[in-house]
């Protein structure tokens, strides 16, 4: 059986940033499979999904270019947080858009190795497996592929961002009492297609030399839902020992 060896290395650009590579495979502990039925061009630049816009000159799109001008300084856990005098839903809001891009774009650039074939049920490894379910078209949750669960997955999340009374764009506009929980819900399933990627096709992100732009993102994902508690921990457990590598040195 194979174990997960880590390896740290550092790039050397306009900024320094630690980028965990992973070798080989993610041992983990016998888990029951678990079921979802909750009611809730280039290779480099190729998307699973159409991305989603933050309209510019919305109040969004200003706190989107601040989370980007802070995740330069290269201090992640400070990016993550709530600018001072911000609304936390918009805050989520924002970067629950931003992560659904970043996924989607990573997730493209392996469509070619996900398949029906490759991957004929969704999983993060040989002990856990996803059945999809979205509580309205379909109720009762069915197995599938990876790659069918994936595009159920983005294209529910893709409604829920384009859904004006959920994820308003306009200044002014109150969200939903019910808007956390979506969101919680988008983020949890999100996390899945970095479980199945790591999991199933790091051979392939390293193939392609995407590892270390899957690596930070990654990091970056678990900083902020860890920041304001979004996803339970025991649905992290796929990647528990990765995330503990990446967020040890952080603390």
């Amino acid at each position: 059986m194979k174990t997960l060896r880590f390896s740290i290395i550092t790039l050397s650009s306009s900024r320094s940033t630690t980028l965990l590579v992973i070798w080989g495979f993610i041992l983990f502990p016998l888990k029951e499979e678990e079921e979802e039925a909750e009611d809730v061009g280039n290779r480099s630049s190729k998307t699973f999904k159409p991305k989603k816009n933050i309209p510019e000159g919305s109040h969004q799109y200003e706190l989107l270019k601040h989370a980007e001008a802070t995740l330069g300084s290269g201090n992640l856990r400070m990016a993550v947080m709530l600018p001072e005098g911000e609304d936390l839903n918009e805050w989520v809001a924002v970067n629950t858009v931003d992560f659904f891009n970043q996924i989607n774009m990573l997730y493209g650039t392996i469509t070619d190795f996900c398949t029906e074939e490759s991957c004929p049920v969704m999983s993060a490894g040989p002990k856990y497996e996803y059945h999809w379910a979205d509580g309205t078209n379909i109720k009762k949750p069915i197995k599938c592929s990876a790659p069918k669960y994936i595009d159920y997955l983005m294209t529910w999340v893709q409604d829920q961002l384009d859904d004006e009374t959920l994820f308003p764009s306009k200044i002014g506009v109150p969200f939903k009492r019910n808007f956390m929980s979506v969101a919680k819900t988008i983020l949890k399933r999100l996390f899945r297609v970095y479980a199945h990627i790591y999991h199933q096709h790091f051979d392939s992100v390293m193939q392609l030399q995407e590892e270390a732009h899957l690596n930070t993102s990654f990091k970056h994902f678990i900083f902020f839902v860890q920041e304001f508690n979004l996803i339970d921990r025991k649905e992290l457990v796929p990647l528990q020992e990765l995330i503990e590598k990446l967020t040890t040195k952080d603390r």
